[in-house]
């Protein structure tokens, strides 16, 4: 099957579940060097497709000065979507021939950095979903910061995407939006150590029963076409 060929099969899966971002990128092209997985893994499937489903802006808008079950609830749902997506389209790409192995969109396995296998927003940002926005989350033209991702590694044939540029401008309503004040001009500035801080503090007072926020999520809704 051709690359082109390819691709769509792909992308209309994707589509039909609701993805709203759909994108490759050569995994030589991003830095790979904190990832945990074997070096052979990233040698063998040296392409990624990353999909983005659109959080609720409805459970987004419940949302006040912390986190609550509704958005929790909601969170875990979105990741499990994405974990059966992710699923289906490794499956369609074993059927097409070639070697899949999908990311879990929210698996933690190095708990005292807070990292998972990959990062999911490098490999989004690499694959043209969108920019590394001030908050230090992925932000796409269209929805924003509203969105949960999930990563396939192939080596299927597909075309790579082209990263975008970033599109914050001027826009700061991340930065007023954060409760631990971690956020400043820069993805390079984000205080990571502040912002965990204060999602201990929320799942200590109970709002939560994992280390999630949204504030400032809720905050960046998109604001141009794609």
């Amino acid at each position: 099957m051709a690359f082109g060929s390819n691709r769509e099969a792909l992308e209309e899966l994707c589509r039909s579940r609701g993805a709203v971002g759909f994108g490759v990128c050569q995994l030589s092209d991003i830095r790979t060097d904190d990832f945990l997985l074997p070096e052979r893994t990233v040698r063998d499937l040296p392409l990624a497709v990353s999909i983005a489903l659109h959080l609720s802006p409805a459970v987004l808008g419940t949302l006040e000065d912390h986190p609550n079950q509704l958005y929790e609830h909601h969170y875990r749902q979105v990741n499990f979507a994405l974990d059966r997506l992710a699923l289906d389209l490794a499956n369609l790409i074993q059927n097409l021939g070639a070697q899949a192995l999908p990311i879990a969109a929210s698996q933690l396995v190095d708990w005292q950095n807070q990292r998972g296998h990959l990062s999911h927003k490098r490999v989004a940002v690499g694959a043209g979903l969108g920019w590394l926005g001030r908050n230090n989350l992925l932000v796409t033209p269209r929805h924003g910061a509203q969105v949960r991702l999930v990563t396939v590694l192939t080596d299927l044939g597909l075309a790579p995407d082209h990263a975008m540029e970033n599109g914050c401008g001027s826009c700061r309503a991340c930065v007023a939006a954060c409760p631990a004040k971690a956020i400043s001009d820069t993805p390079a500035e984000f205080k990571h150590l502040d912002c965990f801080t204060k999602l201990k503090e929320f799942q200590s007072r109970r709002y939560v029963s994992q280390y999630i926020c949204g504030l400032c999520v809720r905050a960046c809704g998109g604001t141009r076409d794609a």
